[in-house]
């Protein structure tokens, strides 16, 4: 994606631009191409919601894109972008102003882990790479994004965080240290915003995702499949209000 500023322009659309009837949401989902990203995408296309969906991978999503029902004229977005890109992220917003107006729920989902190790054996490349996306991901959607939402006075902002945002383990101490910055993030961030908008930290649960098998191994299938877990996450997210503001929340 080229990186051209958003400028008052495209902020002027973003106040004009309005949901779509019906109960049907613009939903962003980052990290959309696999994992829970994906199942969450794929179940609310089922419910008839718009998905604005995201990722590193242009061949994921191109896999990605057959799966999503688009009845009623209801299409997706789909974009390749990096999310530790701040310049990404702000041509991001300028597109998918441009294309499908402001999002009605932002779901910043897009994660990463480090390879089971003790701190001082985890390289810098890896606890940076697991900073810059799950934290400075998340940081760069909220300054690209939240002014556009302001204007309207609505709009729901979900932070995927995790049990280990509350809680520590051995051998994933880049991750918990994420996942405890994504929850003092949300609710700091939660104190700024004017009321009709919201931002929540959400604990999806342990699921059997590549990242459980990072961890788990061969143990994590035990676990409940990203398709089951999105039946729930999907209602719960669907029915955040303003009054959801600061909530650390788990599905």
């Amino acid at each position: 994606m080229m990186t051209t500023p958003i400028g008052a322009g495209n902020r002027a659309a973003a106040a004009a631009a309005t949901s779509t009837g019906g109960g049907r949401k613009k939903v962003m989902i980052t990290g959309v191409s696999k994992g829970l990203g994906r199942a969450l995408a794929l179940e609310l296309a089922k419910r008839g919601h718009t998905v604005i969906g995201c990722s590193r991978s242009q061949d994921k999503l191109n896999s990605l894109q057959p799966h999503l029902p688009s009845d009623n004229g209801n299409h997706h977005l789909l974009l390749t972008v990096d999310m530790r890109s701040n310049s990404g992220v702000e041509e991001l917003a300028r597109v998918v102003v441009e294309k499908k107006g402001v999002p009605d729920i932002i779901v910043n989902n897009a994660g990463t882990i480090n390879k089971n190790n003790k701190i001082w054996e985890v390289p810098a490349e890896e606890f940076d790479t697991v900073i810059d996306t799950n934290v400075k991901g998340i940081a760069n959607v909220l300054r690209h994004f939240i002014p556009l939402m302001l204007p309207r006075k609505q709009g729901i902002i979900v932070n995927m965080s995790s049990g280990w945002g509350r809680s520590g383990a051995a051998l994933v101490a880049p991750y918990c240290a994420s996942k405890w910055a994504v929850e003092g993030l949300s609710r700091s961030v939660a104190k700024e915003l004017p009321d009709g908008l919201a931002i929540v930290a959400l604990n999806p649960g342990v699921i059997h995702t590549e990242m459980l098998m990072s961890c788990f191994g061969s143990s994590a299938s035990l676990y409940q499949e990203p398709d089951a877990w999105a039946l729930k996450a999907a209602s719960m997210i669907l029915n955040l209000t303003a009054a959801d503001n600061g909530a650390s929340l788990t599905v």
